[in-house]
Order: C-alpha cells, then structure tokens, then sequence
C-alpha cells in the first residue's frame, strides 16, 4: 500500500516539483497551499494531486487539516516542510510584523506540522520528514536576517528532531538548497544573476526537480541511514 506523503507549500516551485516527484516514485501525495487558488487549481488538473488550502502558521489549522487527509487518504508517514515566504529589507527598516510573519510561516510551520504528524509515526515505527532550509540559513544573506534566522532555526531543529526520531523508525533531514529556477529567482535583475552565476562553481542555477530529487532519495528505503543530515544543493556556492 503506497506511503501517504504531506508537502507544505507543495502546488508551485520546488514544492510543486517535490510533490509531483515523490508521486512518480509511487507515494500517495497532498500538496497544502496558503492563498494561490488559481495555481493549486491548475496544479491539481495537471498532477491530479489533491490539494488542500490551511494556513501553516497556525497550530489549529494544522491540526485540523492533517486530521481530516489522514480520514481522506491515510496516515502521513512522510512530511516535506517546503512552505515558506519572504518579506525582505533591512534590519533598520524591518518592521515587526516583517519578522513575525516570516519567522511564524517559515520556521513556526515546522513545530505545527511535525507536532501533528509525529506521535502517529510513532506510533507506527516509522518516518520520514524532511525540512527545506536554505544556503541564506547557512551563510546569511544581506536584507534577509528574518528569512536567513527562520532557515538557520530550520537546520539545528532537523538535528534536534532526528536524535529525537530515531529509535522509533523517525529520520529527520534538511536539504538546503541554493540558487534554484523559480520565480524569484526568474525574478532577479539581470545584473544580479549574471554576478551570482560567477560565483557558483558549476556556472548555472540549480533546477526545482534536482531539489526534489533528493527528497525522494532520502524518503526512499536508500536513504534509511540517513538522518540529521544537512544536504547542500547550491552548485558549489557553499562549500
């Protein structure tokens, strides 16, 4: 019976690629999205993957909507937290909400969607959660120290979450990617790509599918050793 598997934010981008992947490779997939009707529509005509609307930054939203995909499709043994959203500035000019906000959807919706799913794993012996950071939560990034801060706390609590996990079957690993074709990175000035693409060694932006790949690598039974881990898919940007 095919492995029922939860992504956050998963109807655009890397989480669009991530969902569609991990369907291919024979898993029961739902992609949850925050506002976007008209893409999660077209996104579910496409993939034929259900799709379900709630806000990740709210406890009781989660709750709720990860009880009613268990009635509809099964017990989640897979979770992909991939939602995240950016409000970008300096610090002198941040207002709070800017921070809360980022802080709340980026890093809060790990504690909300892990804390739902993991006494079912559990109870089941076995999990598999992954955690979508980011190269600016590995090295910072300048007008993002909301973003860069939430995606730093993503990595130390995948480690904290792994050593918790894993006598019961749980493993628990962040993919950090770096430079990745989606809109904002399409959305960049021309002069700024051409200066980031000469700092990555392999000279191209990564694609959303090389990112979904290794989801599905460490979701799979090849990946059953690996735990705790911090997977960097950057080009060689950070090394």
């Amino acid at each position: 019976m095919a492995r029922i598997a939860l992504v956050t934010g998963g109807t655009r981008g890397i989480g669009a690629a991530i969902s569609q992947a991990l369907a291919a490779n024979g898993y029961k997939v739902a992609a949850n999205y925050a506002g976007n009707d008209a893409a999660a529509r077209d996104f579910n005509q496409h993939s034929g993957i259900p799709v379900y609307k709630f806000d990740v930054g709210d406890f009781g939203q989660v709750k709720e909507s990860v009880a009613r995909i268990e009635r509809e499709l099964g017990p989640i043994d897979i979770l992909v937290n991939n939602a995240g959203i950016t409000r970008d500035g300096t610090l002198q000019k941040m207002d709070p909400q800017s921070w809360d906000d980022v802080v709340r959807t980026n890093l809060g919706s790990c504690f909300n969607m892990c804390r739902c799913v993991i006494e079912g794993m559990r109870d089941r012996g076995f999990g598999r959660i992954v955690n979508i950071g980011s190269i600016n939560g590995q090295a910072g990034q300048y007008g993002q120290v909301n973003y860069a801060a939430a995606k730093s706390g993503i990595h130390g609590f995948t480690k904290a979450l792994a050593q918790e996990g894993a006598a019961k079957g749980i493993t628990v690993n962040a993919i950090a990617p770096g430079f990745i074709e989606t809109e904002m990175v399409v959305g960049i000035p021309e002069k700024v790509k051409d200066r980031l693409l000469q700092q990555i060694p392999l000279k191209r932006f990564g694609t959303a599918e090389e990112v979904a790949r290794a989801v599905v690598y460490v979701c799979s039974s090849d990946g059953d050793y690996i735990t705790g881990a911090e997977i960097s898919i950057n080009g060689g940007l950070l090394m």
